[in-house]
């Protein structure tokens, strides 16, 4: 099955706000058919609203478009995200007013309130769906595109994989990284050769166990699969595994199967901007350069899709070294997608989409459609500013 995704350039042939990315949005809604499919729905839109000082999370221009379109068609839309996010939301111009919209917290301000679902995979056995999510009757998973340390790359599955569950889950889908064993301390019971591996590693990934000074932990959000650390350790004593690196991104598959399967058939659709894209998730509360050139928005109905035709659109970007900060700049990796290239090749951010395929939510076969063609031949544009 081929699936349509539906796409708008961030180029524009003439100055004018009809050819802007808002004014594509737009376009694109109406090919989502949005505003005939939500009469009478509870309209839940997910999104990060990120927390401190970040400005590259989605404008409020384009949230209230979206909003607009829900109440257009008879919805009834609310923002949801983390409570921790949602608390100071209005910081960073995510309010009622601006938005026309309430904003919520997904699983309540102390994230207790939430339904759970059982899924037995790694260390997870139960996956809290967060209530407001699960209570809505129509999902908007409205996601802003950017790197991410734990998988490389955050889109539309990674939005609704954390954002609709509650902290205990977040946690335990972070520490499945951890379920298969990399460390064999009987192999290496010499205290000085455990230093000699800690300092091995460029990034600070490899620590001590606080728990048993015998034990290595491995961080493998700052982990760029380097492999020094292996030159240095006895052999046998460390594993530095695709299987450690990839267990995060199954599990946000299965995270997201588990909250779309809340949903009835045909009531959740997808919309990624992929605009300002920074090397890290917006939760770290600051923005930076922009580390690709903007590669437009787009949406459609098939979550697999979407990410697979981002992720093809990015690939192609070349990854803007000079804005990068210096400590992710010094250890590049070749050949591999720009953002695998910030966080290592065992990251493979294309492995949210298999593990999608593979549980049935959608196809990496698409068709991109774009909403509003570039005309390459545009003749100049006719404007001037009214001194009146």
């Amino acid at each position: 099955m081929t699936s349509k995704v539906y796409w708008g350039s961030p180029r524009q042939a003439r100055i004018g706000a009809e050819e802007t990315l808002p004014a594509k949005l737009d376009l694109i809604l109406d090919r989502l058919n949005l505003r005939d499919r939500v009469k009478g729905e509870a309209v839940a839109i997910k999104m990060h609203t990120g927390n401190n000082i970040i400005t590259s999370t989605i404008h409020p221009v384009y949230v209230r478009k979206v909003v607009k379109a829900v109440k257009d068609g008879g919805g009834k839309p609310f923002v949801a995200d983390l409570n921790w996010d949602t608390a100071g939301a209005e910081e960073r111009g995510y309010s009622a007013e601006t938005l026309g919209c309430p904003v919520y917290p997904a699983g309540g301000p102390d994230e207790k309130y939430f339904y759970v679902h059982k899924k037995k995979f790694k260390n997870l056995e139960e996956w809290k769906v967060a209530g407001m999510i699960q209570d809505a009757t129509f999902l908007i998973d409205l996601a802003h595109i950017k790197g991410h340390p734990s998988c490389s790359f955050g889109g539309a599955f990674k939005n609704i994989a954390l954002g609709c569950m509650v902290g205990e889950t977040r946690g335990a889908m972070h520490d499945t990284v951890h379920f298969d064993k990399y460390w064999f301390a009987e192999k290496c019971p010499d205290a000085e050769t455990r230093a000699r591996i800690i300092a091995a590693c460029p990034v600070g990934a490899l620590v001590e166990d606080r728990n048993d000074p015998r034990e290595l932990h491995l961080h493998t959000e700052p982990c760029i699969q380097c492999l020094r650390c292996l030159k240095v350790a006895p052999a046998g004593s460390l594993k530095i595994d695709p299987v450690n690196f990839l267990a995060f991104q199954e599990a946000c598959a299965i995270s997201t199967a588990i909250t779309l399967s809340t949903f009835a058939p045909g009531k959740a659709t997808y919309i990624s901007l992929a605009t300002q894209m920074t090397p890290v998730c917006d939760c770290f509360g600051f923005t930076g350069m922009s580390i690709l050139p903007d590669a437009g928005i787009f949406g459609s109905d098939d979550i697999v899709a979407i990410d697979q035709a981002v992720l093809d659109a990015t690939a192609k970007l070349p990854l803007i070294e000079e804005n990068m900060t210096a400590s992710l700049r010094k250890y590049l990796t070749p050949d591999v997608h720009p953002f695998a290239r910030m966080h290592g090749p065992m990251k493979d951010p294309y492995k949210v989409t298999e593990y999608g395929e593979g549980l049935g939510l959608g196809s990496r076969r698409y068709e991109l459609i774009d909403v509003l063609p570039v005309d390459e031949n545009a003749e100049p544009s006719k404007w001037f500013i009214s001194a009146t």
